[in-house]
């Protein structure tokens, strides 16, 4: 370690060895790929990896470098056209749809460009005292990048998914977790309950507003609906019957020609589906994944049951966490101790549907600036997961965490868990 290394504050050294190791990461995600598997975009939901390369990169360089760094000039002046994803304020941007377009600039050309963002990075965290606007806008940066990552993994399995001679990532299982205990139904008591986030640790804007909410009693299930449970869903006509779907559902059912989640192929009878490792037959006791919220919601009602909604969802991981208390009253959701951070049962196999609307806390406001973008304008026609995946960095994964998707979206990896009233 150099001198000047040694005499840094803790805190930029923390930032430092975060950023080294979160970047590191995104180049070990993309290791076992060709070059052709970079730079293809099969659908306009799906970017090309190479533009996530760039991406989380012109991140640093555009809302770190550029105002912080003195002398600091862009890498290349079309870059931040290139890769800007939705930030208006941040100037004009390449069309998301036509990201599969650029074959230029080169994909060692995207290295070149992350190494000398990683370089002025260096330099930034070196060379001053680190103030709590740039700390905050550091972390923004790593928490990103990290969602870029699981980001990754959802397009990488569509590009390789979607190839007909189905080439595996990784050799080794890396998909869900086994599910094959009994479903055991969690009872939550009618009440008065806290959700959203407290605390000192990270969170999005969208986690903030901490209030309480009233829920009726209800029950939700002690695991995630499993491959040959949802099979049955489908071998009793849940694809061709609208009693269970959602108008909008049904419409997108038809015009897309959906009959099984993503993944699945029917050959001679027996079911497989493409995994990160390659194509293998349906694991009946695995985890459901790749559902939309219309696959999702209507195999509730095909159940009987529904989709909890996220504060029920939230508050069920309190109890879960806490044990329920033996007069049953009220527990507080939304705070979870390191024991349920680290358990399966809730958190980190799966997201799941919730029945949740993407809308704002109260007393949420949407940050200043181009940052305000990140997450407050999507508002809208969105639904809200709640989990995290087996690919969401761990240290993202929380009770509080907002998963949003529209609900037609199958790439990402998403299941469900069932609610009923009780």
């Amino acid at each position: 370690m150099s001198q000047s290394q040694a005499t840094l504050a803790d805190p930029a050294l923390d930032y430092l060895k975060r950023f080294k190791s979160i970047r590191k990461q995104t180049l070990n995600l993309v290791e076992p790929l060709e070059t052709e598997d970079l730079v293809v975009q099969p659908v306009s939901d799906v970017s090309p990896p190479k533009w996530h390369l760039a991406h989380t990169t012109w991140f640093f360089e555009v809302f770190l470098l550029v105002p912080n760094l003195d002398g600091y000039e862009l890498f290349n002046k079309d870059f931040p056209f290139l890769f800007n994803s939705y930030y208006v304020a941040a100037g004009d941007r390449w069309a998301r749809a036509s990201r599969g377009h650029l074959t230029r600039p080169t994909v060692q050309e995207v290295l070149a460009y992350r190494t000398h963002v990683e370089e002025h990075m260096e330099r930034l965290l070196l060379q001053q005292p680190l103030s709590p606007e740039l700390t905050h806008v550091i972390e923004i940066g790593l928490q990103h990048e990290q969602q870029h990552q699981e980001l990754l993994l959802y397009d990488i399995k569509y590009i390789l998914g979607h190839n007909p001679l189905f080439p595996p990532y990784k050799e080794d299982p890396t998909e869900g977790s086994d599910g094959s205990s009994p479903l055991e139904w969690l009872a939550v008591n009618k009440g008065n309950y806290h959700v959203g986030h407290q605390g000192e640790g990270f969170c999005f804007d969208n986690e903030q507003g901490r209030h309480e909410v009233h829920l009726e009693a209800y029950e939700i299930a002690s695991r995630t609906v499993t491959n040959g449970e949802y099979l049955e869903f489908m071998q009793d006509g849940g694809y061709t019957n609208h009693q269970h779907w959602l108008s909008d559902g049904w419409d997108w059912l038809g015009n897309q020609a959906v009959k099984a989640p993503m993944y699945w192929i029917n050959e001679g009878g027996h079911w497989l589906h493409y995994t990160l490792y390659g194509l293998r037959p349906i694991d009946l006791n695995a985890p459901v994944m790749h559902l939309s919220y219309y696959e999702a919601n209507a195999y509730a009602s095909w159940k009987g049951c529904r989709l909890p909604t996220e504060f029920e969802w939230e508050v069920a991981v309190g109890i879960h966490q806490a044990g329920t208390p033996e007069n049953g009253n009220f527990v507080e959701g939304g705070h979870l101790a390191p024991k349920a951070q680290s358990d399966p049962g809730f958190m980190g196999n799966l997201w799941e549907w919730t029945s949740s609307a993407y809308l704002p806390y109260p007393f949420y406001k949407a940050p200043d600036g181009a940052l305000g973008e990140y997450n407050g304008k999507f508002m809208i026609n969105q639904m809200v997961l709640r989990g995290g995946s087996f690919a969401t960095p761990k240290a993202h994964i929380r009770a509080t965490y907002r998963n949003f998707f529209a609900p037609q979206c199958q790439w990402l990896f998403s299941g469900l868990r069932l609610a009923r009233h009780q």
